[in-house]
């Protein structure tokens, strides 16, 4: 189920890495304290929508539904460093 942010929720803490030129396609989001700011950057990027968040320790496990072309949707998990 998905749970509504606030703008502001989201925003806070927001640091983003700039890629490395050997990590081609992986998406890295630092943030600080909580998962908020990650949670909306995965969502951002992927076009999906927000199924769940968690810290795990110094990381946050994101879990977006990705729509398909035509197909059904896709779980995607991403782990982002805090």
């Amino acid at each position: 189920m998905a749970f509504p942010l606030s703008v502001a929720a989201l925003a806070a803490g927001l640091v983003v890495s700039a890629p490395s030129p050997d990590a081609a396609g992986t998406l890295v989001v630092r943030v600080t304290n909580d998962c908020s700011a990650a949670a909306a950057q995965v969502v951002e990027e992927t076009g999906g929508q927000l199924l769940s968040v968690q810290p795990v320790g110094d990381s946050c496990i994101i879990t977006v539904l990705v729509q398909g072309n035509g197909q059904r949707p896709r779980k995607v998990t991403v782990k982002v460093p805090m």
